[in-house]
């Protein structure tokens, strides 16, 4: 990276620069990276760049932005790193010909309106890019991310992203700030909801379909988006599951557990990241060169553009890294932050650093061309403006099966006794109970009110799924309590609908709100007196069922105690109730399985399949080991689990070879699947590894493939995983991938539970 050298601050990864505060004493800018401290301490990194040379990777050179380049003032180039939320905003700074984007405004006239005067009334005509958090839908919304994990089918992800950017793109959007992949074991955090659980294998292969169903073979697709990797890094890790707050990891445990889905997603060729809120062990992320820079940019190679989150750059003040906003910005921007969302110090300072050798111009120069080529590989350059009359406003017949059949496939039977699912399609009486019963917005979930879809289309209640399912049944509805309210003069009706009906649907969880940005809970119960209301029916002693809306991992020991029958339905989009009832009745069989550990209490926490051994593994029978007195060892339901309305049987393990050359061997694990019951179903077979020794301590268990497949009674099927030695190798504490010799455990089943288990050595 270039710098003034009379301006750099003695620090082996040469990011730190001196700067003058507002009081004129003189303190860093912008702090080394967490590979920088580790190697000041004697620990060497591979990935921190010479003063020499900047190892991060150059955009390609395009003759349009090139010369563009070449025409631009300082001005106009520090303006093409601006990205403002408002029309008005928007108006304002395109009349000095300073905005690069705008996001979160919504409707193809309005945008059509501005992109008119950046490309007909400003010097260089350059198009604005327009972003939208399209997160599980624009018109049409899909099940949560944290559901379309659990269907261990990346053709759900592809689905979502294919007609999401159908719809946004013919609406004027061009940009859409997903797939989130922070992997996380905070079931507290509220936006779990948007990431794909606790596994960073599973979120690999999730972020990766995604980019590829946003983006196709090539975005400048009218039915194409670029996508953006978010948030990056190690958001999930936020202590306390509150958002926003301080991520303290390891080097070893930033590659290994946050980093990978990151990596794979620059691999399927994300057109852009965003930087995260988050402190990276006392570096904000938005100031984080070795991630940012040397990480994303360098060892990975990244040629596309990094935005940062909103107001991410000013929050370096009170995150204590900048003094004063000409700070933030000369920490960010050689950090590799290139588009500033919101706040304006890049704008605004930019001239000022530039002329104090706080940021050199080749670090300006690098942002634009980035940004400008992205517009140029979304055409927007041939193509500035979007037919208003295709603007997508009501979700097509085509767009809605898909949303159904994706709910269908994401939703997990964690308990079916009796069994008492499926229900009978012939069923007399059916009584619909409990506060979500008849929800709509809530069914959405998360992130679903931007685009059009969440106004003019609500989804189908649990009520009007059921109805429609069952046409011949007689259907009631009685609330029973709200989801978070105290009242249970409710419950006595609720009992004598249940009493007068042959069966009862409980539909509880949270409400939309109650998960994803800012809405961490301190305690993940089922809230207000909902519990209760499932054990109100039970009293009843007439069989019923509990569905579950929600957008986390719920503790419901209580409910697993009282109900024969819980549906893990999430927050499952525009056709929820349809999706529902599919299940309920066995139109669709359930092959869903978590992807995310279920707690037993919120004491718990954080609890996850994936983790180390510890020296005392937890033995119910000797005090002294890792465990809590008073609660059993182990999640409630464990990462993977998932019931179904038939059975299946995996055997049959088999290897390919007994050793695995660590110079491009590759060993083939086959195992049979057999459905041994009486209707045809879904299985997920998984394969985990354990590498029982090593210089690193590495986790119980770490998934390494699945197939979800679909098999009539009575039917079996081969399935086969391939494995290299990336497979069995892991990142040290010098950020370094190492393959080492020793044997490896394998194991294949249906849970991360599995028993079926073999071995092979590494050498």
């Amino acid at each position: 990276m270039e710098q003034p050298e009379s301006h750099l601050e003695s620090h082996p990864d040469n990011h730190a620069v001196a700067s003058p505060s507002a009081d004129g004493v003189n303190r860093r800018s912008l702090l080394a990276g967490v590979g920088g401290l580790l190697a000041a301490g004697g620990v060497a990194t591979a990935l921190a760049p010479s003063a020499a040379a900047d190892p991060a990777a150059r955009p390609e050179r395009n003759p349009r932005v090139e010369d563009l380049l070449k025409k631009m003032t300082l001005a106009e180039k520090l303006g093409q790193l601006q990205l403002v939320g408002t029309e008005d905003l928007a108006r304002t700074s395109l009349a000095t010909g300073q905005l690069g984007g705008v996001f979160s405004v919504v409707g193809a006239a309005k945008l059509n309106a501005l992109q008119k005067i950046a490309v007909e009334q400003t010097r260089l005509r350059i198009p604005l890019i327009f972003g939208l958090d399209v997160i599980h839908g624009y018109t049409t919304n899909f099940p949560i991310p944290l559901a379309q994990g659990a269907s261990f089918d990346p053709g759900v992800p592809a689905a979502d992203a294919t007609v999401s950017a159908k719809e946004a793109r013919r609406s004027g959007i061009h940009w859409t700030y997903a797939p989130m992949m922070d992997v996380t074991h905070e079931p507290r955090w509220g936006r779990i909801a948007e990431g794909n659980g606790e596994d960073p294998y599973l979120a690999s292969q999730m972020a990766v379909a995604k980019v590829r169903g946003y983006q196709g073979g090539d975005y400048s697709s009218p039915d194409r988006l670029a996508a953006c990797a978010k948030h990056f890094v190690a958001y999930g890790g936020a202590e306390g599951g509150r958002d926003y707050n301080t991520v303290d990891v390891s080097l070893q445990r930033l590659h290994n557990l946050y980093l990978p889905p990151f990596k794979a997603a620059v691999e399927a060729g994300v057109a852009t990241v965003m930087a995260s809120f988050n402190t990276i062990s006392g570096v904000p992320a938005h100031g984080n060169g070795y991630v940012v820079h040397d990480v994303l940019k360098g060892a990975y190679g990244f040629r596309g553009f990094v935005v940062s989150d909103y107001t991410g750059i000013e929050e370096l003040i009170n995150h204590g890294l900048a003094g004063d906003g000409a700070d933030a910005a000369a920490a960010a921007l050689p950090a590799g932050v290139d588009m500033e969302m919101v706040s304006t110090n890049y704008v605004k300072f930019g001239e000022q650093l530039l002329a104090q050798r706080r940021i050199t111009r080749d670090q300006i120069d690098d942002a634009v061309r980035r940004i400008l080529l992205v517009k140029v590989k979304l055409g927007l350059f041939e193509r500035p403006y979007v037919d208003e009359a295709g603007e997508v406003k009501v979700p097509s017949p085509v767009a809605l099966a898909a949303s159904r059949q994706a709910a269908g496939r994401c939703m997990v039977l964690l308990k079916n006794d009796g069994p008492v699912l499926p229900l009978a399609k012939s069923v007399g009486k059916v009584a619909v109970v409990g506060p979500l019963g008849t929800a709509t917005y809530d069914l959405n979930g998360t992130w679903s009110g931007l685009g059009t879809g969440a106004g003019t289309t609500p989804p189908v209640t649990v009520v009007d799924g059921i109805k429609a399912a069952a046409p011949g049944a007689a259907v009631t509805y009685t609330a029973g309590c709200t989801v978070d309210g105290t009242d249970t003069s409710g419950f006595a009706a609720a009992q004598q609908a249940a009493r007068a009906a042959d069966v009862t649907v409980v539909v509880v969880g949270e409400t939309a709100a109650m998960s994803g940005e800012a809405a961490a809970r301190s305690t993940i119960d089922l809230p207000g007196v909902q519990q209760q209301l499932v054990a109100a029916i039970k009293e009843t002693g007439k069989p019923f069922v509990v569905v579950l809306v929600n957008g986390r991992p719920l503790t419901i020991a209580s409910v697993h105690a009282d109900a024969p029958a819980i549906l893990e339905a999430w927050a499952p989009g525009v056709q929820g109730g349809h999706a529902v009832a599919d299940v309920l009745f066995g139109t669709v069989n359930p092959g869903g399985k978590l992807p995310v550990s279920f707690p037993r209490a919120v004491g718990q926490v954080p609890i996850y399949y994936n983790h180390e051994n510890t020296g005392r593994p937890a033995d119910p029978a000797n005090k002294y080991t890792s465990k809590y007195l008073d609660l059993e060892t182990g999640p409630l339901y464990e990462f993977g689990h998932g019931l179904s309305y038939t059975t299946f049987r995996v055997d049959g393990l088999r290897l390919s070879d007994t050793r695995l050359s660590t110079r491009g061997g590759r060993i083939q694990v086959s195992a049979r699947v057999t459905n041994t019951g009486g209707r045809a179903g879904d299985e997920v077979v998984q394969l985990y590894l354990r590498d029982p020794v090593a210089t690193i301590v590495q986790p119980v268990r770490r998934l390494r493939g699945f197939q979800r497949v679909t098999l009539a009674a009575g039917a079996s099927k081969t399935v086969s995983f391939t494995l290299t030695p990336d497979d069995v190798g892991f990142y040290d504490n010098a950020a370094k991938f190492r393959v080492e010799p020793g044997k490896i455990e394998v194991y294949v089943g249906t849970s991360s539970a599995a028993t079926l288990t073999a071995s092979f050595t590494v050498g």
